[in-house]
């Protein structure tokens, strides 16, 4: 298990085990990262900053319900002066952690062809992944003055190299598993047979693997596994099995998921007895815009009233929010 990589499925030995008497808990990840347009090809610099500032609001909204987000920033946020001057104060008061995420092709040094397959940093030569990663992660300790220990990466791309490069860096965390998805036709990782529980990267005490939640609901969830990505090809049918509510897959984000979608997708976690949910976003989404998911002032309003929902049935539901520090202290590898 030594040379075990992220996309490889677990073995039972392998699933991380929390002390009795944690409880389930949650975690709320930033893809904290430029704006650039989503529908265009990428590209080194067709980007803005603007929606920084909106992570000020953001914070204090979320310190309103004691819950510490993780911003996994990437380069160009981590370069930036102003993302220090908003997220400093949290992270010295301890309201929120920073992590890592790898967009290469606005991340230094600029040697590969910017394209759909070398967008997913696990797909680059092992010697440019490590100084992509080495550069972002002495700049956001440079910058931000936090060690990151939680890694994303951009895409969700995770590659052959990527966890045997994390440990090298110190990394405690990985998050690059988006369960349930498969980016294969693009150049990416197929991540459908992936467990949604955390697992250790080899073995136990190794690398943790945090995937993001992703949840199967409906009357014929416990066939989700075989029978959505059948679906995945009538695209029709599967929209009649969500709307009959047979069969649907709910990721905990806001962006393209409903409020009362999240909340069925809560109880499903609960039911199945997860240890962890993992939510996440786009940063931009905080601003209008600049995500597919938030256009007006209005979808902003709905966005947070999305958080507002899901915060009072996590807490009435029991399930507190946690950090990546509390959740490498509460692992037991006894």
């Amino acid at each position: 298990m030594g040379d075990a990589r992220i996309a490889d499925l677990p073995q039972a030995l392998q699933m991380v085990r929390f002390r009795a008497g944690t409880g389930p808990r949650f975690l709320l990840t930033v893809d904290t990262e430029e704006e650039f347009d989503w529908s265009q090809p990428f590209a080194r610099n067709r980007y803005r900053l603007d929606s920084l500032p909106t992570l000020r609001k953001f914070q204090q909204f979320c310190e309103g319900f004691a819950v510490a987000p993780l911003y996994l920033v990437d380069y160009p946020v981590a370069d930036s002066p102003l993302a220090a001057e908003i997220l400093g104060p949290a992270l010295a008061a301890g309201k929120a952690e920073i992590g890592i995420q790898l967009h290469p092709w606005v991340n230094p040094p600029f040697t590969e062809n910017v394209n759909d397959y070398n967008s997913f940093s696990g797909n680059l030569p092992i010697g440019l992944e490590i100084a992509k990663l080495s550069r972002l992660r002495e700049r956001i300790v440079e910058r931000l003055g936090a060690e990151p220990l939680v890694y994303r990466a951009g895409r969700y791309g995770a590659g052959t190299n990527t966890a045997s490069i994390l440990r090298e860096a110190g990394v405690a965390i990985d998050s690059s598993v988006r369960a349930r998805f498969d980016y294969s036709d693009a150049g990416g990782p197929d991540y459908r047979a992936m467990p949604i529980r955390p697992w250790w990267v080899g073995p136990p005490g190794s690398l943790m693997e945090v995937p993001l939640t992703t949840l199967y609901c409906g009357a014929l969830r416990r066939a989700g596994a075989t029978l959505y990505p059948a679906l995945s090809r009538a695209p029709r049918l599967r929209g009649l099995f969500a709307r009959t509510r047979l069969l649907e897959r709910i990721p905990l984000t806001p962006e393209g998921v409903t409020g009362r979608e999240a909340v069925r997708a809560i109880a499903a976690a609960l039911t199945e007895r997860l240890p962890l949910l993992v939510f996440s976003f786009h940063s931009p989404s905080l601003c209008p815009g600049h995500t597919p998911y938030v256009r007006s002032n209005a979808d902003l309003d709905a966005f947070y009233d999305w958080w507002r929902t899901v915060f009072a049935v996590l807490k009435a539901r029991g399930v507190r929010p946690t950090s990546a520090k509390e959740l490498m202290a509460s692992v037991e590898l006894a």
